[in-house]
């Protein structure tokens, strides 16, 4: 699949406009709410119709899609102004993205012309991931326009936060902990909040410390390569060498991203903890309460024990913690996933793993699996029980 990568990569960068969104169960028509059909982000109805949008007015665009540079759907995008909502209909007789399995990948669309799109779903964990990487966004920046590579999207003030965080900067790049701390300290100023706005709304604060580092992240590179990049490079290798770097860099801070920003609001909410900590053959699960060393007194089985694993994504890699901790039966796991295929929840239920996500994403996931999902502040509040 990696020529599907490559080709919606680069679709979006000479595209005219794109967006990208995770298939939800709404849009496959798993929740009864309307036809088949993929949910359109409001910020891109005024591309498709090419017209300031009416909201007591419906519009209609019939256009050419070609998905996954294999096959074309003559398909609609309506704008009903009566419920403010645009919809993306009518593909042809077996489309293949609309059922349960899809639930949980990625969208992208791109507008090449007036009535010529160019559409991709991409399914597994590494490759949503890579696509992120390509445009500098995370999971909590899609379902609207998809920047281009060459724009920030802060506002004046964060960028001015930004600078004067680059500027004390005694390295080319800080280490995670310290670039993921910086936009905890710039999400919290911008909003106006104390450190202790975790108490009440963890899972706001998360998604909002999350977005500001991916910012903060980008104003670096921009900083340190911005003059970089504008002149020749003098050979294939040097440009290879130098946009490794940046992918490479890309990739190592979002796998840790997650975990420091969960860490620190287990401290904020005075949760006794390990991280990374050795259990069965050389295992390393992303969390442990109370902590490693009652994991090897306590009894296999504990009410004392909880389990916590922390992926981004995990569509595919949720499997992988099954095995992380034999003494911890119940697994918790916790995702910026948005949405997961109602077959796949079935099977994490029989393996015993609940699912955690941020509030704003439970309405992602099928209606009727809504029920046994965990927001973060349950979690929380479910270890301090415990402790």
């Amino acid at each position: 699949m990696q020529n599907i990568i490559n080709a919606a990569i680069q679709s979006c960068t000479e595209g005219k406009v794109s967006f990208t969104k995770f298939i939800s169960a709404n849009d496959a028509g798993k929740t009864g709410g309307h036809q088949a059909g993929f949910y359109i982000p409001f910020s891109f109805c005024k591309h498709i119709f090419e017209e300031e949008i009416n909201r007591g007015t419906n519009y209609v665009k019939f256009v050419e899609v070609n998905w996954q540079n294999d096959f074309i759907t003559k398909s609609r995008f309506k704008y009903y102004g009566s419920k403010n909502e645009c919809h993306f209909t009518r593909f042809q007789k077996g489309f293949p993205f609309l059922t349960d399995d899809n639930v949980g990948n990625l969208l992208v669309v791109t507008k090449k012309d007036s009535d010529y799109y160019e559409a991709f779903v991409i399914a597994s964990d590494e490759e949503i991931e890579e696509f992120f990487t390509a445009f500098g966004i995370s999971s909590t920046e899609t379902n609207k326009i998809l920047p281009k590579t060459t724009e920030l999207t802060a506002e004046e003030r964060l960028k001015r936060l930004f600078q004067q965080f680059i500027e004390k900067l005694t390295m080319e790049f800080p280490p995670t902990t310290e670039l993921a701390a910086g936009a905890r300290n710039i999400s919290m100023e911008i909003h106006g909040l104390k450190s202790d706005a975790v108490l009440e709304h963890p899972d706001k604060e998360l998604l909002n410390w999350i977005t500001t580092e991916f910012d903060l992240f980008k104003a670096i590179e921009n900083n340190r390569y911005g003059e970089l990049i504008k002149n020749p490079f003098q050979s294939v290798d040097e440009l290879i060498n130098i946009a490794n770097t940046i992918l490479n860099r890309r990739k190592s801070r979002a796998g840790k991203s997650l975990e420091h920003h969960l860490s620190q609001i287990f401290n904020t909410w005075n949760l006794s903890y390990s991280s990374q900590a050795v259990t069965e053959q050389n295992k390393k699960p992303d969390f442990i309460f109370p902590n490693i060393e009652s994991y090897f007194t306590e009894k296999a089985g504990s009410n004392k024990l909880i389990f916590l694993a922390a992926k981004t994504t995990c569509k595919d890699r949720w499997r992988q913690i099954v095995g992380e901790a034999d003494k911890i039966p119940e697994k918790h796991l916790f995702t910026l996933q948005q949405g997961i295929s109602k077959n796949q929840l079935d099977e994490m239920k029989s393996f015993r793993v609940t699912l955690v996500v941020p509030k704003p994403y439970i309405d992602k996931f099928p209606k009727n699996y809504r029920s046994d999902i965990w927001t973060l502040e349950k979690f929380v509040r479910f270890v301090k029980s415990r402790q």
